[in-house]
This record gives structure tokens, sequence and C-alpha cells, in this order.
């Protein structure tokens, strides 16, 4: 019951009135970064550094996270009331890396970063974990004073590319393209990769019907030689951002730890999702919510890889398959509702897709032909074929078999488009 009392308390402080931004921040983004250490059972935030980057792209209105998805959780609060200025829910490679078995024989370090508007005057920064019973626990809090000379002032050197431009970045979902294993001979390659993946975009719904709602932007550096890291095949590259297939030992999930890099060459433009754009063939990506999506963009199937991906990084929409192997352990504890807003435990499933559910489909929904095309509640899902359930019977989250998302997770992204343009 306290427990219950504690996560209501969270979520109520969460909720309240937006803020007034030109009262307590000014231009620009302070990013805090950090290396988040731990193993299976336990974890530890690093202090690294702070970094002023030249934009904050972010809505000016929506400083407050309304939606609560993610594995972690910042506020930025005032020192003496405790007010919350801003939040935002995010996930990390980390979090996914504590449930692999290596995760059980080793301690590890990842590089990470949160990024928020610039203050005006001094600042508390607090780190929220979600823990295994869904609840948030508080993890790290560091006094921040933003006159301090040790601020590095960031200058981005990515070229940048102004892809799509449809307004002012803080009323615009702001998308940052970032070449990978692209030789500085091959800019004119990315810059056509970037017009290509833009075109995908706008080639599914809810993107199509919101071009108005969204920039999108190239930034590249050049990379020493093409393509990415194949340790199984001993084949190693010298790119910008040092990305790699075999993430967790799984072939085709290509990542980059380097996570530093990443977000340095990001802020060479208004960003709010980033997507990294590898020039390789080789079948692969990954997607993690506020932190990055990442494609193999040579691949022939890498339009639904980019789209799938960019469901989970952006939207944070969860993997709606069971079948296909992967090196995540217990990713969806039994008894505890998942944050994501694509599957269900049952737990809570009033604040999922319960309100699109027709009168007269059966709840678990029967995998039948006759169900195909409607909104149910489909068993198999987020890796596991048992007690976690799916909205349809098949999506783009599920397989590639389907080339749109179905219409929970429509609604789902379409929200969040909304949250970044007011």
């Amino acid at each position: 019951m306290l427990r219950t009392l504690l996560i209501l308390i969270f979520f109520v402080g969460s909720l309240k009135a937006q803020i007034d931004f030109g009262k307590y921040f000014t231009e620009g983004a302070l990013r805090f970064d950090y290396y988040h250490i731990g193993n299976a059972k336990n974890e530890s935030i690093i202090f690294d550094k702070f970094i002023k980057e030249p934009f904050w792209s972010g809505s000016r209105v929506n400083l407050i996270d309304t939606f609560q998805y993610g594995a972690y959780f910042i506020k930025v609060r005032q020192p003496n009331s405790g007010k919350t200025l801003y939040s935002r829910g995010y996930s990390t490679l980390f979090r996914e890396w504590q449930t692999t078995d290596e995760a059980k024989k080793i301690t590890k370090a990842f590089q990470e970063s949160v990024t928020f508007p610039f203050p005006k005057d001094s600042v508390v920064l607090e780190i929220y974990s979600r823990g295994g019973e869904g609840e948030f626990e508080k993890i790290f809090r560091m006094g921040i004073n933003p006159k301090n000379y040790f601020i590095e002032r960031l200058k981005p050197d990515g070229t940048v590319i102004k892809e799509y431009y449809s307004g002012m970045p803080s009323k615009r979902l702001d998308i940052a393209l970032l070449a990978e294993g692209y030789t500085a001979s091959q800019f004119g390659e990315f810059k056509s990769d970037c017009k290509r993946f833009t075109n995908y975009l706008f080639q599914y719904s809810p993107f199509d019907s919101s071009k108005n709602k969204i920039n999108v932007w190239g930034v590249f550096t050049p990379s020493s030689e093409s393509g990415a890291d194949i340790p199984a095949d001993s084949i190693w590259k010298k790119t910008a951002l040092n990305s790699s297939y075999y993430t967790f030992n799984s072939e085709r999930y290509l990542m980059t730890e380097d996570y530093f890099k990443v977000r340095d060459l990001a802020a060479s433009v208004p960003y709010d999702a980033i997507c990294i754009l590898v020039n390789s063939s080789k079948y692969g990506g990954g997607g993690i919510y506020n932190y990055y999506a990442i494609v193999a963009a040579k691949n022939k199937k890498a339009k639904q890889i980019f789209i799938h991906e960019f469901g989970h990084s952006f939207g944070g929409l969860a993997d709606e398959y069971y079948t296909s192997s992967v090196s995540y352990k217990n990713f969806y504890p039994k008894g505890i509702e998942p944050w994501e807003p694509n599957i269900t435990t049952l737990v809570n499933f009033s604040k999922k897709w319960k309100d699109m559910i027709e009168k007269g489909t059966p709840i678990p929904t029967p995998p039948e032909d006759k169900y195909a095309n409607v909104i149910g509640v489909f068993e198999g899902g987020g890796y596991v074929a048992k007690g976690v359930y799916r909205p349809s019977l098949n999506s783009l989250m599920r397989s590639f078999t389907s080339n749109e998302f179905n219409a929970v997770s429509k609604r789902a992204l379409r929200r969040m488009i909304d949250f970044y343009i007011k």
C-alpha cells in the first residue's frame, strides 16, 4: 500500500501545470555526461562533465513529462522549493545489458547523457531508476550552478544538411540523421540517404499527416573507413561513432556505445530525436527510447528497419514479436504492467488501449482470421509467448510482413508528436 502511494505521489507531482520557460531557462541546452556502472543487480551514476550545447529545440511549453515512459526519469528542480522545472523519461543500453547473462558475471560502464534547457539559476538534477515493481527510485542527485566556468562550451563541427524544414524548432519535432561509416568522399552519398530516409518517414502514418510538424536535419562527419564493425567476422572499422554489429552477441543488433560522440554530433543542429544512418548493407539496427535509433542504411529492408526502430526510440513502442531470439532475459516481469504503450500484461489494462476495444471483442482475443483487422488483446509480445499481450495480430512492431503500425501505436506516436510541437 505504501509503495502504491509513493508511485501515485511521483506521478501526480509530474502532472502539474507546465512551467514558464522564460522565467527559469535561457537559450541553449545543458548536457550532463555520466557513466552508468553496474551489473545485473546494482547500478551507479558517475559524473563526467557538463556541456552547454548551442540549441534547445524541445518544446518551451511542455517541459513536464506527462507520459512516464522509460526505464529512467530525470527531474530538474529548484534547490529550495523543490519545484520541478523540467522532467523527461528515457531508456538506455545499460538497462538492456542488465538483463543479459553477461551482466550476471561482470561489472561494466556505459556512456550516457541527459539534456535539459539551460537554467538561469542554480538547479538540482535528480535521476530515477524504474525498479522491479515498476516504481521509480531516486539513484542520483546533484546541484548545478549554470555560472560554473567548468561547464564546457561545445562547438559542433558536423556539416549540416537542412533536409526538411517546416518551421521554428521549438514548435516542431526535430529529427537529426547522423552519418556513420561514410568517408569524406561519400558525403554526396550520405546527402542522398538523408533525402531517402526522410521520404521513408513520410510514407508512414502518422508521420505522413504530420509533415508540417517535423524538421529533418542531416549531420555529416567523415569516417576514416566505410561500414561498421562485425566482430564475428574479424572486421573492425575506423568510423566516426564506432558502431558495431553483435551488440550483446546478437548478430543483427547494430549499436554504438560511444554515446558522448553521438551527442556531440547531434548537437550540430536542433534535435529532439536521433537516428544514425550506418553505411552498411548487412541487416541490422536498433532503437532505445529517447536514446537513439540506428539502421544499416544500405540494406534492402532499410525502410522498415528505420521505421520500426524509430518507433522504439521516438514513441517508446515495444517489440510485439516473441519468436525471434534476443539476448534479454525476463525483460517484462510477471505481475507488472509494462510502461510501453503497445503491450500489456493486463495488470493495468485500463491505462493502455482498453478504450479502443470494440464491444464484443473477447479479452484475451483469439488469434483467428475474423479478428485480423481489429484491435484486440492478442497473447505473445515483448519477446515471450505467454503473459504479455499486443494490440493486433500483426503490425510493423511485430513483423515486416506488415508494413504499418497498428492503431494503438499510431495513437501513441501522434500523441508524442503533439507533445513536442506545443
